[in-house]
């Protein structure tokens, strides 16, 4: 039995059992991690996976547990890494975080500018992607950690500590503004009413990306009310659900950070936390993950509540910290 092998079999399984997409994601040819697969088999004396003919379809019962033994292995195999990187370059080397494009573009900047100057020699990488893609990145060490709003507390593998709470804000042109009822000394005095459901079930929406930035909230809220709203243009970017609200094409719902009342001008916006309620972003490590330096202090810097002495007791099994 060597490791190869147990790499083998993990990309197998992650690859929905497709030995040459395995082989591939390892540089190598499929007639190898056949035979390697074959070998271990026989070494353990019964089958791993399931078999049709040539192709194999899913793991036996053994083999669900020889597939667990792999991942601890080989996840400490990566600990083992990250620990001759911690003690090797303690202020350089390559941290990697994983984050939606709200997160990346609103939210992170400040702290990224802060880590640079304090590790200018350390390689700083922002994969972007969904919630899901982000959690995958993570469980396969491909990201270090991961910051995003939906999902990533779902994750059984992952350990998450939520980081801030944010709302929403519905966002229309200034000219002719559809949300002009809704504004503070609208044309009075007045403090404008406060925006309903059923106002914005009339309007054509802009918004997020079913998989984006707190969009599962606004459909249920719709859904509870028994609403049927007409979302004319989804979008996993805020800057251009502001474009196309710009040109008059509907009403836009955004995260609040996403809107800046100098820079965008144009534009006029109203709360809409009472109907789609908060939302909490966190951050997300792998279970049994070894922390290096640069992750503690990324994290600190984000979220400075989350302190390495509070992270190595969530981590520990100690009782999850929550704001």
């Amino acid at each position: 039995m060597n490791l190869h092998q147990l790499r083998f079999i993990r990309e197998a399984v992650r690859h929905n059992f497709s030995l040459t997409e395995a082989a591939k994601a390892l540089f190598t040819s499929q007639p190898g991690v056949s035979k390697a697969i074959i070998e271990l088999e026989e070494e353990l004396g019964f089958q791993v996976f399931k078999r049709h003919g040539k192709r194999i379809k899913g793991l036996t019962p053994p083999g669900e547990l020889v597939y667990q033994a792999c991942e601890r292995v080989l996840a400490e195999m990566e600990n083992i890494r990250r620990v001759g990187e911690e003690f090797a370059s303690r202020d350089s080397g390559r941290l990697t975080v994983a984050v939606t494009h709200t997160q990346a573009r609103y939210v992170l900047p400040q702290a990224v500018a802060v880590f640079r100057k304090r590790f200018p020699k350390v390689k700083l990488v922002l994969l972007q992607g969904t919630p899901e893609q982000l959690a995958d990145w993570v469980r396969k060490d491909q990201a270090d950690l991961a910051v995003a709003t939906e999902a990533l507390a779902n994750e059984p593998d992952l350990i998450t500590f939520p980081c801030y709470d944010w709302g929403h804000v519905a966002i229309a042109s200034r000219k002719g503004s559809e949300l002009t009822p809704f504004l503070s000394g609208s044309g009075t005095n007045s403090p404008g009413r406060k925006i309903a459901l059923t106002d914005l079930a009339d309007m054509n929406l802009i918004t997020y990306e079913k998989h984006f930035a707190g969009r599962k909230k606004i459909d249920a809220a719709f859904e509870r009310a028994g609403l049927t709203v007409d979302v004319v243009l989804e979008a996993i970017d805020a800057d251009v659900i502001k474009t196309y609200v710009g040109l008059g094409l509907g009403v836009g719902i955004i995260a609040e950070v996403a809107f800046d009342a100098d820079k965008d001008s144009e534009l006029v916006a109203v709360p809409v936390d009472h109907l789609f309620g908060r939302n909490t972003s966190r951050i997300a490590l792998r279970q049994g993950v070894f922390m290096r330096t640069l992750m503690y202090e990324f994290i600190e810097i984000f979220a400075p509540m989350l302190t390495p002495k509070m992270i190595d007791r969530v981590l520990g099994g100690g009782a999850a910290y929550d704001i």
